[in-house]
């Protein structure tokens, strides 16, 4: 059990490093994150993005438009199935983009997302197959739950 519960403890550290490298810019470190064969990603409101190129170069852009980005993840639950590990979790992302005026920060927005990572053991440890990002289009579900069927 201990040796399940290592695995599980070093996926979540797999995990938050991507959210830190995103967080931090660092392109090098994300590069490092990902698995080298065939990755996949959707971002929020993006098409499938197929191919470590393509992946990589979005991460390229979003890095290169966004001034500030932070990650406060909940929900975060991880199983480990063999050499495969999935992550379920939501983003509560704060970010901002560019600023009108030089040496301000641009206006902040915030954002609900859910997130599903899926990690592949290495001999150089978990690394990310594929991230997908959905929005979360309202707050709670208590709207829902009001409306009655007609």
């Amino acid at each position: 059990m201990s040796h399940a519960r290592t695995h599980v403890e070093q996926v979540e550290q797999a995990n938050t490093a991507f959210y830190e490298a995103v967080e931090r810019g660092d392109f090098e470190e994300l590069s490092v994150i990902w698995l080298d064969d065939e990755i996949s990603c959707v971002h929020p409101g993006w098409p499938v993005l197929s191919g470590r190129g393509e992946v990589l170069r979005s991460y390229a852009l979003i890095m290169a438009n966004t001034e500030y980005i932070q990650f406060f993840l909940t929900d975060v639950k991880v199983n480990v199935l063999g050499d495969t590990a999935l992550v379920v979790c939501t983003e509560n992302t704060l970010s901002g983009g560019p600023a009108e005026e030089a040496g301000e920060l641009g206006p902040l927005v915030g954002q609900l997302i859910v997130a599903t990572n899926v990690f592949r053991r290495t001999e150089d440890g978990w690394k990310l197959w594929s991230h997908h990002g959905s929005p979360v289009l309202t707050e709670n579900g208590e709207d829902e739950d009001d409306e009655s069927p007609a």
